[in-house]
């Protein structure tokens, strides 16, 4: 039904989709349920919007979080009231922590209902409140449009994060009239940042004024999209650069001013960097806990320049010298127009001085006559050098595994949980990405404890022909916290030795080809199977149990 003025009026249900189409949106990730069976009704009249059931609400929102870090675009999701809302958290504080936009829809109870514990009612804006950038709950219908618009723009700005609108029941039966054509002429506006001239000059010039400078390159990079900025910074100064995890890719790792990733688990010549360079310039990098350990018996607040787009960072863990609060790429383009016409000296001493440090990177060897992880990551890496792709990783011994014999540029990716350290992250996360780029390989680095977190999602890989290949590390622990316990219990192995299914067998329950290894020798007739095909394809490298970092 047509009104006058290009007014249409729509059932709230359907006024929810024509929004999302309006903003974009081609892809959802979720699982029906009883409270939004309205809004799963109009996702079936129509095309435009693909709809991928997964198996598990958490699963749903790291697919979407693995979409997003594919796209670019803000992942979406959408689950049922209750129990399917609380099940979306996990996803949503590890996308919250790294930084990625998502908008998570959740069904909410009858408006009369709320607050009085009826079937399947749960206050998840109270729950996700300090998780999320923002919580929305609708119950006027007529705020449908604005608050979805509202909540793609705040996921989308400044550090990007995760939003919950909350879809209380009554909305979507009740008839709106959206005038959609004015909403969306109006286009929003792009959250920029103004920087003063004087400002980058004055950190620039500090830079310059240094004698031993390091860039550290952080998440801020990948998600500004910074890489070839930052390599014509660093090679304009020839200097060195080490990255976090979460910048993993930002720099070419071939380089001779690459020396590594820092931290608790990163290379010893870019923690020896760190320590003896006189001035940090922290591009996008938070210095948690896992990286700061490391440097504890240093003051690095005197040498710290920190540039952030998100100003709550700003000197939250390291006390900032100078700082700039504005996006990565905005501000190392700056930099790089003001050295086009100054006159000044390159670090080389500093680079030739700092290679001397690469000698204490400790060259890995086997403890035992058993295939060992990094011996099959190493041959991954080989197979894979010349391939376009995108790595996703768990989270275990084996992600530290991938990032450290992986090597990555801005064409070959790792999706990684780094903040909340996500077990069931990678596998769901690789079913984003393939989603997002069907035509490349996605490969997914897993350990036999972490894959079981997220193994039902082997229907969803089949649903929708995916073209992922799943790399099991299977030592028959959970291997990160053995090796802890190993550390710290006297070798009491408390509840980590843990039992697997046949994942051979269990690929096969699914219709889907699969190979157990178990000598080195094999890896490369395996890997050309695997690869021989479009569809997803498991691995289950046999290794050494007690194999430590």
């Amino acid at each position: 039904m047509v009104a006058e003025n290009n007014i249409k009026t729509f059932t709230g249900a359907k006024a929810i989709i024509e929004t999302l189409k309006n903003l974009g949106v081609d892809t959802i990730f979720g699982y029906p349920g009883g409270v939004v069976l309205d809004l799963y009704d109009e996702l079936y009249k129509q095309s435009e919007i693909k709809h991928i059931l997964v198996r598990h609400e958490q699963s749903a929102v790291h697919a979407a979080e693995g979409y997003a870090r594919a796209t670019g675009k803000c992942g979406v999701v959408l689950v049922t009231s209750g129990p399917g809302a609380t099940n979306t958290v996990s996803g949503i504080v590890n996308a919250y922590l790294d930084g990625y936009p998502l908008v998570v829809l959740t069904g909410q109870v009858f408006k009369n209902l709320i607050g009085k514990d009826s079937f399947q009612e749960a206050d998840i804006c109270d729950i996700t409140k300090t998780c999320t950038k923002r919580v929305f709950q609708i119950s006027d219908p007529a705020d449908i449009s604005r608050t979805l618009v509202e909540a793609f723009e705040i996921a989308n700005s400044g550090k990007k994060g995760p939003v919950v609108v909350d879809l209380v029941r009554d909305i979507f039966s009740a008839r709106i009239g959206a005038d959609f054509e004015a909403m969306f002429d109006s286009s929003s506006v792009e959250e920029k940042n103004i920087l003063e001239a004087s400002e980058t000059s004055r950190i620039l010039e500090k830079i310059l004024k240094s004698s031993k400078p390091v860039v550290v390159s952080g998440g801020g990079v990948t998600h500004s999209k910074a890489e070839k900025e930052l390599y014509r910074f660093v090679k304009s100064l020839d200097i060195p650069v080490v990255d976090t995890m979460m910048g993993l890719g930002t720099y070419p790792q071939n380089d001779v001013n690459y020396f590594g990733m820092i931290g608790i688990f990163g290379d010893k010549a870019a923690n020896q960097i760190i320590k003896e360079a006189d001035l940090i310039i922290s591009l996008g990098a938070r210095f948690n806990d896992r990286v700061t350990c490391m440097f504890k018996e240093i003051d690095l607040s005197s040498k710290f320049i920190q540039i952030d787009i998100n100003k709550s960072e700003i000197s939250r863990v390291i006390r900032a010298a100078d700082f700039i609060c504005a996006d990565t790429k905005v501000v190392l383009s700056l930099f790089n127009q003001l050295l086009e016409s100054s006159q000044y000296e390159k670090f080389s001493g500093w680079l030739k001085t700092a290679e001397t440090l690469k000698s204490l990177n400790i060259e890995r060897k086997r403890q035992t006559n058993l295939m060992h992880s990094f011996e099959v990551i190493q041959k991954i890496n080989d197979f894979t050098k010349n391939m376009n792709l995108v790595f996703t990783s768990e989270v275990g011994q084996h992600q530290l595994w991938a990032v450290q014999n992986l090597t990555f540029n801005e064409y070959r990716k790792i999706f990684v949980s780094g903040g909340a350290g996500t077990m069931g992250f990678g596998f769901p996360a690789a079913i984003g990405a393939a989603i997002a780029n069907p035509d490349i390989p996605v490969v997914c680095i897993t350990g036999d404890g972490s894959f079981q977190m997220g193994v039902q999602e082997l229907a969803t890989c089949v649903d929708n022909n995916l073209n992922i290949k799943i790399m099991v590390l299977n030592n028959g622990y959970l291997g990160m916290v053995r090796q802890l316990q190993e550390k710290s219990c006297e070798g009491r192995y408390s509840q980590t030795k843990i039992s697997n299914p046949d994942f051979v067998k269990l690929a096969q329950s699914y219709g889907l080809n699969a190979m157990e290894v178990s000598s080195v020798a094999d890896i490369d007739e395996a890997l050309k199977k695997a690869f021989s095909t479009n569809e997803t394809f498991i691995i289950d490298f046999r290794v050494e149990p007690m194999e430590m970092l």
